[in-house]
């Protein structure tokens, strides 16, 4: 089971969590690329996920949804929810690194420099009372939709590969036709170009 949230307006982004540390073991292997994983730092909690629109990155994040993700994952933590400032970690899905011998749920990272942090001071009730009312439980085919998002990503590549190519074709078309221009407008200059009398007193002097 999954939980999904929605973002305050005007972004309505997507938030979502697993149930349990088994849920979140398909969400660390079945991400998208547009996901951002949030953790409390150093504690336990929910592994919450914010689906950005595609293009965006984590820099993208407007501070209202940043706060929501932070709030949501603050909230499901037995020890985090009841501290204040609290620290929260969070990343792109693509740098969660799972290795041989990690315990179930347990992530580490590609790439340190790509881990942002953040603290909370303290529970704001509003917040996290407005997104538990848009919670919704649903049961995802979590590696279904993984592969489509990468069959999307792979397609979108080779048209992008192939438009590059057509660009890339007409823009050497272009400058062949641009070339083939000046030659004509080189060779139709009055100093490279003979006259019928100039022909014709040549041809005079050959017959005297």
């Amino acid at each position: 089971m999954v939980f999904y949230f929605t973002s305050r307006e005007p972004y309505n982004m997507l938030i979502y969590m697993g149930k349990d540390k088994f849920e979140n073991e398909e969400l660390i292997a079945y991400g998208l690329p547009e996901d951002i994983w949030f953790h409390v730092d150093n504690l336990s909690s929910a592994h919450v996920y914010l689906r950005l629109p595609i293009g965006n990155t984590i820099d993208d994040i407007p501070e209202e949804v940043l706060e929501d993700c932070t709030q949501l994952v603050k909230q499901n933590s037995i020890q985090g929810c009841k501290q204040n400032n609290v620290s929260i970690v969070y990343t792109p899905w693509s740098n969660l690194k799972k290795t041989q011998g990690m315990e179930v749920g347990q992530v580490g990272f590609h790439d340190q420099k790509l881990v942002r942090k953040t603290k909370i001071a303290k529970k704001i009730n509003t917040v996290v009372n407005r997104l538990l009312k848009t919670k919704k439980e649903e049961y995802p085919d979590l590696r279904a939709m993984h592969q489509g998002r990468l069959s999307e990503i792979r397609l979108d590549e080779k048209n992008l590969k192939e438009k590059q190519k057509r660009d890339e074709q007409a823009k050497i078309e272009a400058q062949k036709k641009e070339e083939d221009l000046r030659s004509y407008k080189d060779f139709m200059k009055p100093e490279k170009m003979t006259s019928n009398l100039d022909v014709g007193d040549n041809l005079e002097e050959d017959f005297m």
